[in-house]
């Protein structure tokens, strides 16, 4: 999965890379996946998070991503630009 979001109310690098830290942390915590920020690392009000895990088979993996996708809206201040899953 990949995320874009968008925060206008940062103002620094610094700042930015607190919030992509903290989110990149509980998701790792709360769903045992692989994230980072992937994209856009000089933009201070641009957030490009990448999401991976293995799962056993499709279902769960779209489980997991709705999950992931509410976990998102609903922990980050941040709107919400695009979204991108993929199952491989």
């Amino acid at each position: 999965m990949t995320f874009r979001l968008h925060a206008p109310w940062v103002h620094s690098l610094k700042e930015k890379r607190m919030i992509v830290k903290s989110l990149v942390a509980k998701l790792q915590g709360r769903f045992h996946v692989s994230a980072a920020e992937i994209d856009e690392q000089d933009t201070h009000t641009i957030l490009v998070i990448g999401i991976a895990a293995i799962v056993p088979h499709h279902a769960m993996a779209d489980s997991l991503m709705d999950e992931i996708s509410s976990f998102i809206e609903e922990n980050c201040e941040a709107e919400i630009l695009e979204e991108t899953r993929e199952i491989r």
